[in-house]
């Protein structure tokens, strides 16, 4: 049975350490959090670390670019410190719009390669207690050198998960990484027929174990005694995702490349209620769980053998911020039979 998780996508930071704090007390494995252009994960993690006693706090994810290695070896060592020794530290580099408009990257190429690079070099810096860290490589340059005494860290090997949504990126999990953070999107389809065949070429490159490369699926759920609104919600978080040409091949090879064209069409004429339309049933019981308490509890035992680790993961494209919360909250509930 696949452990149980749950994802703070929106709010305010003292909303994100309820929900944290909701999970913990569940029983839950773990609580992640994700990051935009107006939220911070690390931040996020903070109060999440700080709310919470026993689970695992995660970003699902924190972007690898835009920040320093050392940036980011410093918030995880700091963040791990704080949880005690209970951070995930989940990493991406989003679309290559992102990279370039959100990051300023000059060189959004080959984003793959970069983790490979980064994965690796964060290790490397949290034993700078054990000397100089030199490093030249294709996207960092380092020469980072003790000026006092370096406490060690608190975790000499902090987990570090990265995202993928393309077979390339899946594999940089399987070579370098200790899990995979899944897309929402993934159906079981291309759970099976691509990331995990993905994670095992990765693995097999630099002669790791696939199994010991965690699955963490994030799935979009909704909860409402109404099921036909939860239905809608779940429909327009697609939707949103699916609008992007850079998610085409993966719902392609998921068997939805039709409906992706005519939500990205909808999508180019602003035709909001046309996107959500394009979202058909098969794709969206392919996808994600939305129904009554009954149905989404079926629904989440029906998708947890695609994963290792199943994430609970609200909808939130045209919810208000105060329903994103209480269906995170519902859902948790809903898992606990509470």
């Amino acid at each position: 049975m696949a452990s149980r998780g749950v994802c703070v996508l929106a709010g305010r930071m003292a909303d994100t350490a309820e929900v944290a704090a909701a999970a913990d007390a569940a029983g839950f494995d773990a609580a992640w959090t994700s990051e935009f252009n107006d939220r911070s994960a690390i931040v996020a993690l903070a109060a999440m670390a700080q709310s919470t006693t026993r689970c695992r706090v995660g970003s699902a994810i924190a972007y690898a670019v835009g920040r320093s290695p050392l940036i980011i070896a410093n918030d995880a060592r700091g963040l791990d410190e704080l949880s005690g020794g209970r951070l995930v530290l989940g990493l991406g580099t989003g679309t290559k719009g992102m990279q370039i408009g959100w990051h300023g990257v000059s060189d959004p190429e080959s984003p793959a390669v970069r983790l490979e690079e980064l994965v690796p070099l964060l290790r490397r810096i949290w034993k700078l207690h054990e000397g100089p860290v030199k490093h030249e490589g294709r996207f960092y340059s380092m020469n980072l050198s003790a000026t006092a005494d370096v406490l060690e860290p608190l975790r000499e090997r902090i987990p570090i998960y990265t995202a993928g949504v393309n077979a390339r990126m899946i594999e940089t999990a399987g070579r370098v990484a200790d899990g995979l953070v899944c897309h929402p999107t993934f159906s079981s389809r291309y759970v099976h027929e691509v990331v995990r065949p993905a994670v095992a070429r990765g693995a097999q490159r630099t002669g790791r174990d696939p199994a010991s490369v965690e699955i963490v699926g994030m799935l979009l759920c909704s909860v409402n005694d109404d099921e036909e609104l939860a239905r809608r919600e779940v429909a327009a978080q697609i939707a949103f995702y699916a609008a992007p040409r850079a998610y085409a091949p993966m719902l392609e090879a998921s068997g939805f490349a039709g409906e992706a064209a005519r939500i990205r069409a909808a999508f180019a004429d602003r035709d909001r209620e046309a996107m959500i339309a394009g979202v058909t049933d098969e794709m969206l019981d392919a996808i994600a769980v939305a129904g009554t308490p009954d149905q989404v509890r079926a629904g989440i035992a029906r998708r947890e053998a695609d994963f290792d680790h199943v994430s609970l993961y609200s909808p939130s494209f045209t919810m208000s911020l105060e329903r994103v919360q209480q269906n995170t909250l519902d859902l948790i509930r809903v898992e606990t039979g509470s």
